[in-house]
């Protein structure tokens, strides 16, 4: 994930804080045991992450916490739109995949977004875990973290849910599609 030194101006921060907390609130399922003022206060601690949620949400991803690493016991936000973030669609899997197109171009790539948006894309098991919180991506896809062995062949990963099944499938990295974005995560 790219480090980034940008930070909200406060009227920004506190609308945003609004948002997330309205959002935590209405949907306190996807994060049994843990308090809003616990999230703020390390939300608080962290205007670079703030700044990065900021992103998500205006991208249309609709951030929330969904539980926490157990590892780094971090609160981690994963987008929880109901489909693929909306200004993120219509873009390939990775840097080299977009330099590799020579006519028709999409505007950019899942990894350079995120990286540019101080996130990570969602793994295929992060993907899993948001689907056990609700009806996620029913009539899109997202891209999802692919292996160095698939991508060196030329591939990469994304999943979607049809049919009350969660599915991974494969397609060349370059290729893009309107209802095709990513799914970013973020741990605070």
């Amino acid at each position: 994930m790219a480090k980034t030194k940008q930070k909200l101006p406060a009227g920004q921060q506190k609308e945003l804080l609004s948002i997330l907390k309205t959002r935590f609130e209405k949907n306190m399922g996807r994060h049994k045991g843990i308090t809003w003022p616990e999230v703020e206060k390390k939300l608080l601690a962290s205007p670079e992450k703030l700044w990065s949620l900021n992103e998500m949400e205006m991208t249309g991803g609709e951030p929330d916490v969904v539980g926490t690493n157990k590892k780094t016991g971090k609160f981690l936000y994963f987008d929880c739109a109901a489909e693929s973030p909306k200004n993120r669609r219509s873009i390939c899997y990775d840097g080299d995949a977009l330099a590799s197109r020579k006519e028709h171009k999409p505007s950019g790539s899942a990894l350079q977004m995120a990286a540019d948006m101080g996130i990570d894309i969602l793994t295929e098991e992060q993907y899993r875990d948001l689907q056990q919180l609700g009806k996620f991506d029913t009539k899109t896809s997202s891209w999802v973290k692919t292996p160095v062995d698939i991508r060196k062949l030329g591939g990469a990963l994304f999943c979607d849910c049809r049919y009350n099944t969660v599915f991974t499938y494969h397609n060349g990295a370059e290729s893009y599609y309107a209802g095709r974005a990513f799914r970013g995560v973020i741990g605070i």
